[in-house]
Parts: C-alpha cells; structure tokens; sequence
C-alpha cells in the first residue's frame, strides 16, 4: 500500500524552528519529487517547496524562502522540511506529496502530484 506519513508538528514560539518528515511506504521515495505544501483554515493549499529526483530544490512561494528548506534522506526513505524563524502566519496544516515522471524538475503545480500524506499541524504562537 502505498503511503505518506507527516510528523514533526507542533506548538512552537515565534521565531523558533520545527524539523517535518514525510515517510513513505510502500514505494521508493528517490524516484519521486517531493513537494512540501500548507493550508490554513478557510485558505487555499498553498505551494511551497519541492526536491527533484536529483536533489535540486525548487521554491513554490518567495514566503518562505531564507526559512524552510527541503532534504531527503534516501536510507531513510524520508523528505525532510526544515522550518526556521517562525512566524504566526506560517500557522497551518502541512502537507508532503510525491508526484512521478518529472525527472530533475519539480511538478508545476499541486494538481501534478500523485500521492498525499494526511498531513501534521504546525502552530506557532506565544
């Protein structure tokens, strides 16, 4: 079966940080683009960073760059999101998905992606 699992979430102060993962099972994550996407209540989901299959990492939204950045861990079988001076606008549930077929490129959009975790909330407030 496959599937995507989210952790790392949490309750964090501003200006903190979180480390996410995005486990898969049940297929190989180093043949996949990683994309790293949140949504806040009553938003739509918005985009925010992928890893190509060869590493190379592709900023969906200037939002979060400087911030958040995108690793993988092929051992592992685990994408990492690393968030960094938290904001309480970064405040939502986020996301990790895998789309296939894109080789050293990131999909363009979330529509092109294939499979989806359930998602971890992140909250950050004093």
């Amino acid at each position: 079966q496959v599937q995507l699992v989210e952790t790392g979430g949490g309750l964090v102060q501003p200006g903190g940080s979180l480390r996410l993962s995005c486990a898969a099972s049940g297929f190989t994550l180093d043949n996949y683009a990683i994309g790293w996407f949140r949504q806040a209540p009553e938003k739509e989901r918005e985009a925010l960073l992928c890893i190509s299959r060869t590493d190379i990492s592709t900023y969906y939204t200037d939002s979060v760059k400087g911030r958040f950045t995108i690793s993988r861990d092929n051992a592992k079988n685990t994408v990492y999101l690393q968030l960094n001076s938290l904001k309480p606008e970064d405040t939502a549930e986020y996301y990790c998905a895998a789309g296939v077929g894109y080789g050293s490129k990131c999909p363009d959009n979330r529509y092109q992606y294939d499979y989806w975790g359930p998602g971890t909330q992140v909250t950050v407030s004093s």
